[in-house]
C-alpha cells in the first residue's frame, strides 16, 4: 500500500518505478479516483456546515416566535441530512474503490535492482564453496530417498494426492535435526526470538503481508473463511499489526519453524517429482521490524544469517539479486540462496530474503514512535527464509550422498541426530 501523498507529488516518478516492474502508468487513474474522492468529501463537508448552521437557525427562529420559519428550517434539515447519509455511502464507496486500486500495485523496486524482465536477467553477486566432485553418477535426491526406504511419495499420494511426501525414520528425523539446528543458529547466536505462531490466519492478516487479494488463487482456504499460511511471514510480520511501538523496542527479529502450504497454481509440469515443490514442506523463517534508517543494513544482516546455515552445513551456494521482473509483490529489494544440488547439476533457490520499506506497515497499521519526538512513522519489514528445511534436507541428500547409497550427517547436525553420523543402506 502506498502513501498517496508520494503518488500525488512525484506521479511520474512513481509510474517510471512501475515501469521498471513491466507495468503500465497507475498514476493517472488514482489521481482521478483520488480528485473524486477528494471533491466528493469537499461537498459533503460543506452539506454538514449547512446542516450544522440550519439548525442554529431553527432554534433563533422558535426563540423569535417565527414559527413558519422554524419549520422550513427543520425541512431543510431533514433534507440535508438524508443528503448527507447518501454522500456518507458515496465516500465509502469511493474510499473503497481507492484502496482497493492502490492494493493490487505491487512495491516499488529500489534504484540499485536490476532491470529485467525474468529470473534470467538475476544477478549473480556472490559464490561461496566448491561443488562437490563424485566419482560416480550423482543421484538425485528422491532417487536416493527412495534408494534408502525412508521417502515416500506413492503413500502420500493415496493419502492427499500429488506433491506431497511422507518421510520415515532417519530422514523424517533428519528433517526435524535441521529445523532444530536453524532455530537455535538463529536465537543462540544472531538474536532472534522463537516464536509459535498459528498457521491459520484471517484475510487481513494475508493483506496486511501482501498475498491478498491478488494471488488468492495460490493459497489454500478452509471452509470456515482461515487460509493456510504460506509462510510464517505472515503471522510472524502481522505481530506488530495496529501498533504503536517505541522505537527502543526496535528492531524487532523473530523467528518460527512451521508447515506452509502453497497451491502451486502456477507451477504446473515444474518439478513434479521430488520434494522441490510440494503443497506441504516446512520453514523456518526470519522476520524483522526496523526503523526506516536500518533496514538495508538489516537485510545484509538477515541474509549473512540465512548465509550462515549453509556455511556451516558444508553446502557450496551463490547469492543472487532478483531482477524487477522477479521480485515478489511486497519486495524492494530480494536477495535469493541458492544451493548447489548435484543430482540436478546446477543451483537451486533455498531461501530469499527481502526488505518491504514501509509497504506492509501501511497495509497492516504498524508504526513507531520516534524516542525524541516528532511524529509517529510507520515501520520497515524484511521477511527470509532461514532456511526452507524440506530443500536443505534434499541439499544435505545430495551433497552427501556416497557411491553405496548411503549418506553422511554433516558434523552440525550429528548431535541432533543422536550420534548418527550416517544413514546406512538397506542391506550394506
Amino acid at each position: 500500500m502506498f502513501d498517496l501523498k508520494l503518488i500525488r507529488d512525484d506521479p511520474d516518478g512513481f509510474d517510471a518505478a512501475l515501469a521498471r516492474r513491466g507495468l503500465p502508468a497507475h498514476s493517472p487513474a488514482i489521481l482521478a479516483l483520488d480528485e473524486t474522492r477528494r471533491s466528493h468529501i469537499a461537498s459533503l463537508q460543506a452539506a454538514q456546515e449547512a446542516r450544522n448552521e440550519a439548525s442554529r437557525e431553527i432554534g433563533k427562529s422558535k426563540a423569535a416566535g417565527d414559527e413558519a420559519g422554524a419549520a422550513a428550517r427543520i425541512a431543510e434539515v431533514a433534507k440535508l441530512k438524508a443528503q448527507i447519509q447518501q454522500g456518507e455511502e458515496e465516500e465509502r464507496r469511493l474510499t473503497g474503490e481507492l484502496e482497493a486500486a492502490l492494493a493490487t500495485i505491487p512495491n516499488l523496486p529500489l534504484e540499485d535492482v536490476p532491470q529485467g524482465a525474468d529470473e534470467n536477467d538475476n544477478v549473480v553477486v556472490l559464490e561461496h564453496g566448491t561443488p562437490p566432485q563424485f566419482d560416480f553418477e550423482p543421484k538425485q535426491h528422491f532417487d536416493l530417498g527412495e534408494g534408502l526406504g525412508l521417502m515416500d511419495f506413492e503413500a502420500a499420494a493415496k493419502i492427499s494426492g500429488a506433491r506431497f511426501v511422507v518421510l520415515k525414520g532417519a530422514l523424517a528425523r533428519l528433517e526435524r535435526a535441521i529445523a532444530a539446528y536453524m532455530l537455535d543458529l538463529h536465537t543462540g547466536q544472531f538474536g532472534y526470538t522463537e516464536i509459535l505462531p498459528p498457521v491459520l490466519v484471517r484475510d487481513h492478516a494475508l493483506f496486511g503481508t501482501g498475498q491478498l487479494p491478488k494471488f488468492a488463487e495460490d493459497l489454500f482456504r478452509t471452509t470456515a473463511d482461515h487460509w493456510l499460511v504460506p509462510t510464517a511471514e505472515v503471522p510472524l510480520t502481522n505481530l506488530v499489526r495496529e501498533q504503536i511501538l517505541a522505537e527502543a523496542e526496535l528492531p524487532v527479529r523473530v523467528t518460527a519453524w512451521t508447515p506452509c502450504f502453497r497451491a502451486e497454481a502456477g507451477a504446473a509440469g515444474k518439478d513434479t517429482r521430488g520434494m522441490i515443490r510440494q503443497h506441504q514442506f516446512s520453514k523456518v523463517e526470519l522476520v524483522s521490524v526496523t526503523r526506516p534508517e536500518d533496514s538495508l543494513g538489516e537485510l545484509e544482516r538477515m541474509r549473512g544469517c540465512a548465509e550462515e546455515v549453509l556455511k556451516r552445513l558444508g553446502l557450496a551456494y551463490r547469492v543472487v539479486v532478483l531482477c524487477t521482473g522477479d521480485m515478489g509483490f511486497s519486495a524492494r529489494k530480494t536477495y535469493d540462496l541458492e544451493v548447489w544440488l548435484p543430482g540436478q547439476n546446477t543451483y537451486r533457490e533455498i531461501s530469499s530474503c527481502s526488505v518491504c520499506g514501509d509497504f506492509q506497515a501501511r497495509r497492516m497499521g504498524a508504526r513507531y514512535r520516534p524516542e525524541g519526538g516528532g511524529p509517529v512513522g510507520y515501520v520497515h519489514t524484511l521477511n527470509g527464509s532461514g532456511l526452507a528445511v524440506g530443500r536443505t534436507l534434499v541439499a544435505v541428500l545430495e551433497n552427501y550422498q556416497q557411491a553405496d547409497g548411503s549418506v553422511i550427517i554433516p558434523d552440525a547436525l550429528r548431535s541432533y541426530m543422536g550420534g548418527m553420523e550416517r544413514i546406512p543402506f538397506p542391506g550394506a
